[in-house]
């Protein structure tokens, strides 16, 4: 039996949720029966290169400075897929979408689009040229039944939409007790209680907002430090934040890491303001490694944190209340030990990345 091609389209392979998905799930992907290609436009955003290389995908840059460019690539997608025999086209997020419509149509390779976010927050043009395109493919899957709910009320598609949920390897992302490299690199005390953040500096991040809770927390609590991770095109307003609240002493910002593990290592508590979301996959690998949950109940975060259960939640406009959750937890070991636990048991019973990619697998049997 021939292997089924497929190629997966991607406007970067930096350090996103969606790109961090890709080598993750070629690593448990049936690689007897799949053959896995990958494009993506924006040379500089490359750090996913590597570990999908390693891990047996071949990867092409059609190199492009905009999104203008990267729609005239359309027709050296059109000579990859020929060139090698794509069975089927899986696109990510909306530029490399709307791309990916345009092969179909000119192709007939079936194609599959997985949407990423929610409809109401992308900018009025790309919910316009979402709307208008969204039929000219296969299939469409969200990341939760938030962002699927979205796209039916939205767009209202003729093609089938369905939910995949994102998944975590819930092997690769498991606490290590022992590894105390980067507190001890950045000082932190051994009796400290790490609250922590792994995201890119985008607006509904809110990041700014984050720095704000954790001020108002660790007013009231001397052993609290922050750590932040990531990058992204705010990171000087929120350089700025930091000096303003004076926290440059309590919040360590190590910047892009290729490897976030120890960072979750260093997390007692994993918590998020964001305004909006898909289903943040930096979640589903901090409820891995046993971090508790303490976050706004934004799109697909209230399908994974069950209030009360698997770790709380506050309403998106009652941000502010955040800190008095993190005082609650921090004063209570128990309680914060209770949903570190919960945490890990909640994405090895519900959000496996084995079982996302039997799910894909599935339905990319269906096209082929």
């Amino acid at each position: 039996m021939n292997r089924i091609k497929i190629l997966h389209i991607i406007k970067s392979l930096g350090r996103g949720g969606a790109e961090m998905l890709l080598p993750e799930t070629l690593n448990i992907h049936n690689t007897s029966k799949f053959d896995f290609h990958f494009i993506y436009f924006l040379p500089w955003k490359n750090q996913m290169v590597g570990e999908i290389e390693k891990n047996g995908g071949k990867v092409t840059c059609l190199s492009s400075k905009n999104n203008i460019q990267l729609m005239g690539k359309a027709p050296d997608v059109i000579k990859y897929c020929k060139k090698n025999n794509i069975d089927i086209i899986h696109c990510h997020l909306p530029w490399a979408g709307f791309l990916g419509r345009l092969v179909h149509f000119r192709t007939k390779i079936p194609m599959v689009y997985t949407e990423h976010n929610m409809q109401e927050r992308y900018h009025p043009a790309t919910k316009i040229l979402n709307k208008k395109t969204f039929n000219s493919q296969s299939l469409g899957i969200g990341v939760s039944e938030d962002v699927k709910n979205s796209i039916k009320k939205n767009i209202d598609p003729k093609i089938p939409v369905i939910t995949i949920l994102n998944g975590v390897n819930t092997a690769k992302y498991k606490r290590n007790s022992e590894d105390i490299q980067v507190r001890m690199q950045h000082n932190i005390p051994d009796d400290a209680i790490v609250v922590g953040l792994v995201s890119v500096f985008r607006f509904q991040k809110r990041i700014k907002e984050w720095l704000q809770v954790f001020k108002n927390f660790s007013g009231s609590n001397n052993r609290a430090y922050g750590l932040i991770v990531g990058a992204g095109p705010l990171e000087d307003e929120i350089q700025q934040e930091l000096e303003r609240l004076g926290l440059k002493d309590k919040v360590v910002m190590p910047g892009l890491q290729e490897n976030t593990r120890p960072y979750f290592n260093a997390m007692d508590v994993f918590m998020m303001s964001s305004s909006f979301e898909g289903l943040p996959i930096a979640l589903l690998e901090a409820m891995s490694m046993e971090c508790a949950v303490v976050s706004t109940d934004a799109g697909g975060i209230k399908e994974v944190i069950r209030n009360g259960v698997d770790g709380i939640t506050v309403e998106v406009d009652h941000w502010q209340d955040l800190s008095k959750v993190l005082e609650e937890i921090a004063d209570n070991r128990e309680l914060l030990r209770k949903y570190q636990i919960a945490a890990r048991n909640r994405v090895i019973e519900e959000f496996s990345l084995k079982a996302m990619v039997g799910n894909l697998e599935e339905e990319y049997f269906k096209l082929a």
